[in-house]
């Protein structure tokens, strides 16, 4: 059997995470009293039903705090038990929370009289820290719609039978803020910059004409071939530790051209590795 543990703040997408286990074949509950952890895992291993051979459960701040602080002690027990265990945490940043908490008029579980949005989201963040310290795939959806949050949950956790690790290359826009999420960022912002070039500027790092522009310049494939050579290093340890997923993200000033340039050229090499690869590239979409 596996568990997915899909928690994280409030207006982040946990629901829409849920749903996309759901469509994968999960068998899916919300907002679980963390105290039920093991009990619910008991019986459904105790049914012998390959219907419930996945499983997904919502666990997030509605959760009594005391519940809350036994939840990394409650999976440890479950792992050492020989279960398999995954959890994501979702979070986004508190203006995007609190825009979108404003657009849906949803009441924030931890708000009150003496308690306005922006302090009841800091305190979820707190209360959800032992999730957070301890999760395996972490998503920010501060740059993510609804339909893209769907697709990142579908291709990550797509696979259960495959037990490889799965490896994200994300390209982004520092001026657009750095992603939360990733494990490596890489900075490609000292290469050549297509964006001077007024022919290049409209396209993107996807365009041959800004490839040919890129690779003209001795610089680039040089960082290419280090990156390259220090991810072949250090993806290994990863795996050895037992991680599932790793994200790499790589930036450059807009997202368009150098980043999203890099981050194809990293993932083409380890998927020609026989590798799980996945690519985004967070500004264009």
């Amino acid at each position: 059997m596996k568990l997915v543990i899909v928690t994280g703040l409030s207006g982040s997408g946990k629901s829409v995470a849920l749903h996309a286990l759901e469509d994968l074949g999960y068998y899916c509950i919300d907002n679980l009293p963390v105290f039920l952890l093991e009990g619910f895992v008991s019986r459904l291993q105790g049914q012998g039903d390959d219907f419930y051979r996945l499983a997904a459960i919502g666990i997030d701040a509605r959760n009594q705090s005391s519940g809350l602080k036994q939840a990394k002690k409650q999976v440890t027990m479950l792992r050492n038990k020989g279960l398999q265990c995954e959890i994501i945490f979702l979070e986004a940043q508190a203006d995007t929370l609190i825009r979108r908490f404003s657009e849906t008029r949803r009441k924030h579980p931890l708000t009150g009289p003496n308690r306005p949005l922006a302090e009841a989201i800091k305190l979820e963040r707190q209360l959800l820290e032992p999730f957070l310290s301890d999760a395996d795939l972490h998503i920010d959806t501060t740059h993510t719609n609804v339909h893209e949050l769907r697709d990142i949950v579908r291709t990550r956790l797509g696979d259960p039978e495959g037990m490889t690790l799965s490896l994200l290359f994300q390209s982004f826009g520092f001026k657009h803020s750095v992603p939360a999420d990733a494990d490596f960022v890489f900075d490609v912002r000292c290469l050549p910059n297509p964006h001077w070039q007024t022919e290049l500027r409209p396209l993107t790092g996807l365009d041959e004409k800004v490839i040919d522009f890129l690779e003209k310049d001795g610089s680039v494939n040089s960082m290419r071939e280090d990156l390259v050579g220090f991810l072949e290093n250090w993806i290994p340890r990863f795996e050895a530790d037992g991680r599932s997923y790793v994200t790499v993200a790589v930036g450059c000033t807009g997202g368009q051209h150098r980043s999203v340039y890099m981050a194809e050229k990293l993932a083409a090499h380890f998927r020609d590795k026989g590798r799980k690869v996945l690519t985004r590239h967070r500004e264009l979409s």
